[in-house]
Parts: structure tokens; C-alpha cells; sequence
């Protein structure tokens, strides 16, 4: 078989939004193939199984998903995530399809056996732009506690070698607990010398197996925030949060247009839940984040699109103007905005305030807001 070619992910149009374009194409959309994963992880949102779920969608189906994409206005970049999507024996010809229809794509793959250089030979043939790969700590103790497997921190950093050998970009993915917070240094020092693109650390939301986890209070983020900026500064990827928004907020307090630029790679656009983010599970049921599980629509009975457009749910999400609590008055609302899913997650209510955020807005007191000069309208 002839390789396709490779795609120069250099050369692509960076998938640059504003808030306005967010009212009708999401930046971001994730497609949860399967369920099925050999991993136990103690935060997992899907709480993952051994086997496939019969009620899966299948390859017509998912194919005819990845052809809605290409309806928005501004087509939106697929992620393929589980579960471990690579339990899909047909992963090799969704990812040439979507590519095919010029639609770029990235996957997230368990740190199994299942990924392996072969497998990671294959999704480069396939077109694959970027593999991310789950570290949850500095060392093997750390992680594999985690993921529940022994060995798991020692075959992701392999995966991570050979991707990089394979040319085949990559990112880690780190859920930051209070059991790995003490690391932040330790794992951007070992991350520098792995030539990934990109560290996305996730803020634990409250919903699957995570409902039994602690999670950092407000305090504790503020002071991450502040040492994964300064991790930003010093390493050679970029340095991102997943629901926590509040740290683009904490970004632009501490970066000064006479002696600073924001981080790489640091998007202003207000990405949140809902926001310039879809989720398709793997049975079709369409949410707003995998981490908000408000159901919104059902493909293929419905058009992706539609839901994203004209859902009631979606439509109140890029509100700013329906967030509540401090939320509702903050400088940094359209920017920030906080997690609407651990808001939903620890009140019931996906408008109410950011619970882990220490941020208290003037106008909360009635006070003159921050100068609109030192927020980004982007």
C-alpha cells in the first residue's frame, strides 16, 4: 500500500475564531467514537468499558457525520476521542475520509498497546495532524495510580518518542489534581525535552468517575495558574487549560503591553462550553462539551449544525449576558466566562458562577469594571 502523503500542518490555516463566528461554527468539535477502553481512570468522564456499545454509530453513519462538518460556515476541526477511539477497527478510514474532505484532525488515543508504531505509522499515512497523549504526572507512581494500570507512564512516554520519530505532531493532556499539583515544575521541566506542540491541563469537572475526586478550590487554581504562565514562558510548547477559562483571565492580568506578549498560542476568543466547542457522543447524542452533560439533540435525526445553531441550550451558553453571580458582571465575561460545566456540575445550573474562581469583579461591588483598553474584543 503507498502512503498518502503527509500533510505540512505548517501550511494549514490556523483555525483562528472570534466570538461573532462562534454563533454559527464551533472552533473545536469532538467525536467520541467509542466508549471501549482498557484504561480504568479514576477522572474518567465517559466511565469507559471493556466492550464496544452495540448502539454505536457506525461507518456509514460517521462518515455522513463528518460530511455535516463541512456545512458550517467556518468548518470546525475534528477531534476523535473515547473511550480509546483505536478500539474502532475503522479509524484508519474515518480519519482519510474526513481529511479527504478537508476537514483537519486530531485523536486521542489510550496509552495502550494498541498504539504502537504501527498504529502510529498508520494514522500519519491516514493524514492525522496531532496525537495527544494523557500524562498525569512527572513519574510513574504518579500517573499510573491514575490511570489505574501499571506501566501506563512508561508506554505513554515511549508512544510520545516514536510519534516524535514518525514526524507525527503531539501534545500531553494532564488532568491536574491535588495529588500532581506539586509537580506543575517537574512535569513542564520532563514535557520541554519531548518536542510536543502543546500541554492542555485540565481543571477536574465534577461528573463520571470525577464525582468521587478532589478537586483544587479556588486558591489552589489561582496559584497554577500563576506557576503553569511562568511554565509558559520557559519551555518550548505552548501551554493551554481546558475548563478553566479563568486562566485566560489570569493571563491577561499579568501580561503588560510595554513589557509582555501573551503566551504562545494563547486564544482570547472565549472558547467555553457550547462556545465554539460541540460534542458528539458515540451513540449521536449531541452536547455542548463531553463535561456538560445537557442532552441537546440526537444525529443523525438531527443536522449538527442546526443543533449548534438554533439549540436553546447552545444559544443561552454564548449568552454572556445570562451568566449569574459574579459572572454576570465581570470585565472578563466574554473572554472568560468560567467552566459552564463545573458550574452545572456543582449547583445544577450551567449560568450560576465559576465555583473555583477567587476573581472578584469591581463591578460585583459596584465599583468601575477594568478599562475595556486592557480586554481583548477579539
Amino acid at each position: 500500500m503507498i502512503a498518502r502523503p503527509q500533510h505540512n500542518t505548517a501550511t494549514r490555516p490556523p483555525h483562528v475564531r472570534s466570538r461573532k463566528s462562534f454563533v454559527h461554527s464551533p472552533m473545536l468539535v469532538f467525536y467520541e467514537l467509542t466508549r471501549a477502553c482498557d484504561l480504568v481512570c479514576l477522572h474518567c468522564r465517559a466511565c469507559a468499558q471493556k466492550r464496544r456499545d452495540p448502539n454505536e454509530l457506525d461507518t456509514t453513519q460517521s462518515k455522513r457525520l463528518i460530511d455535516q462538518l463541512g456545512e458550517f460556515p467556518d468548518p470546525p476541526m475534528l477531534i476523535l476521542t473515547g473511550g480509546d477511539p483505536l478500539k474502532r477497527d475503522d479509524i484508519y478510514e474515518l480519519i482519510e475520509y474526513a481529511v479527504d474532505s478537508g476537514i483537519d484532525v486530531s485523536i486521542t488515543p489510550s496509552a495502550t498497546p494498541l498504539v504502537n508504531r504501527d498504529s502510529i505509522r498508520r494514522l500519519r499515512d491516514a493524514g492525522i495532524s496531532r496525537m495527544a497523549i494523557s500524562v498525569d504526572g512527572a513519574d510513574a507512581a504518579t500517573h499510573d495510580a491514575n490511570r489505574g494500570v501499571a506501566g501506563s507512564f512508561d508506554h505513554s512516554m515511549n508512544v510520545l518518542q516514536i510519534a516524535r520519530e514518525l514526524g507525527v505532531q503531539t501534545q500531553i493532556n494532564t488532568t491536574l489534581t491535588p495529588a500532581n499539583v506539586d509537580q506543575i515544575e517537574t512535569m513542564g521541566e520532563r514535557f520541554g525535552e519531548l518536542d510536543i506542540a502543546l500541554w492542555s491541563v485540565f481543571f477536574l469537572i465534577p461528573v463520571g468517575r470525577a464525582t468521587e475526586m478532589e478537586r483544587l478550590n479556588a486558591d489552589e487554581c489561582e496559584d497554577a495558574f500563576a506557576r503553569l504562565h511562568a511554565q509558559a514562558q520557559l519551555q518550548p510548547f505552548m501551554v493551554k487549560t481546558t475548563e478553566a477559562p479563568h486562566y485566560r483571565r489570569y493571563v491577561i492580568q499579568n501580561t503588560t503591553k510595554q513589557t509582555d506578549a501573551a503566551p504562545r498560542g494563547f486564544i482570547p476568543a472565549g472558547v467555553n462550553d457550547g462556545k465554539g466547542v460541540m460534542f458528539v457522543s458515540h451513540t449521536g447524542e449531541i452536547f455542548p462539551t463531553g463535561f456538560l452533560p445537557i442532552h441537546c439533540g440526537d444525529f443523525p435525526q438531527q443536522n449538527i449544525v442546526d443543533v449548534y445553531q438554533k439549540s436553546p441550550t447552545f444559544r443561552m451558553l454564548r449568552d454572556s449576558d445570562q451568566l449569574e453571580g459574579k459572572c454576570g458582571v465581570c470585565e472578563f465575561r466574554n473572554v472568560c466566562g468560567g467552566s459552564r460545566a463545573r458550574a452545572f456540575g456543582v449547583t445544577g445550573n450551567p449560568m450560576a458562577e465559576e465555583p473555583d474562581c477567587n476573581y472578584i469583579p469591581p463591578a460585583f461591588h459596584g465599583s468601575p469594571p477594568c478599562p475595556p483598553s486592557l480586554v481583548p474584543t477579539a
